[in-house]
């Protein structure tokens, strides 16, 4: 039988190839979303409707998950609200300095990444415990780390790591390993359209479903509680399992000094 996994924030960009790589690794997925339903999916992905920021919805979704298969192998985390709106009334304010930052920007970040994330992991972990395994992945990147954009980015990046370092903690002696994952420069819908624009390099970049195979390789790996806690490179992982991406590449990894 296949694994069950929950994919959120599956809509487009990278969970939706989160999605899709971990369907293609043999993992029977859930794909939640707000807008999941306008999404093509391929077999092996089942779509839920659900805005993350609702606790009701959330309830619903790992009740129906919890009904048809009673388990849950994989939860990964991709659900983010902060990238919309970066233009206001035809200005800029991704970049602007935190006192003149747009207070959904906050609110986006917060209640629909880092607040969705914790509570999806709680669902989860309540699945998990019983099995005494899984596996919780939550996206995250260089900006808990280093200056990115502005201090809202920063600081829910960090909050993700941390989260992550403290739910391995209380979660370790059940079994169950949590890690944040950081992408590379992923070929979503907006970067293909920056691209074209020609503001970005595409030559180092990562499909979508580069991350899902990177989390099915974790997934299967029989020493991945060494790994709970910890902020991996997706590149840098796929070169230790020797996970190519769909192209047959392997993209170099990004470093604190690079990004």
């Amino acid at each position: 039988m296949k694994r069950p996994a929950i994919v959120t924030g599956a809509s487009r960009g990278v969970g939706r190839g989160v999605a899709i790589g971990l369907a293609e690794a043999g993992f029977e997925v859930f794909a939640t979303g707000r807008s999941i339903d306008q999404s093509r999916m391929p077999d092996g992905v089942r779509c839920i409707r659900c805005d993350h920021t609702q606790d009701d919805q959330t309830d619903a979704a790992f009740r129906q998950v919890a009904t048809e298969r009673g388990a849950l192998d994989v939860l990964v985390n991709c659900a983010w609200g902060g990238y919309e709106r970066m233009v206001e009334d035809g200005k800029f304010t991704w970049g602007l300095p935190f006192w003149e930052q747009p207070n959904h920007r906050w609110s986006g970040m917060m209640e629909a990444g880092v607040r969705a994330a914790f509570a999806c992991s709680s669902r989860a972990a309540t699945m998990m415990l019983p099995q005494r395994g899984g596996l919780i992945v939550n996206i995250s990147f260089w900006p808990a780390q280093k200056y990115i954009g502005n201090v809202i980015y920063g600081v829910a990046k960090a909050a993700t790591d941390k989260m992550t370092a403290d739910m391995a903690r209380e979660l370790r002696p059940h079994g169950i390993a949590v890690v944040s994952l950081y992408p590379g420069l992923v070929r979503t819908e907006a970067v293909l359209q920056a691209a074209e624009a020609g503001w970005l390099d595409l030559s180092n970049s990562e499909s979508p479903e580069f991350i899902g195979r990177v989390v099915a390789a974790l997934a299967d790996d029989p020493a991945l509680s060494a790994r709970s806690g910890q902020v991996l490179v997706a590149a840098a992982i796929a070169g230790e399992y020797g996970v190519t991406d769909i192209d047959g590449r392997q993209p170099r990894p990004l470093t604190l000094e690079s990004v």
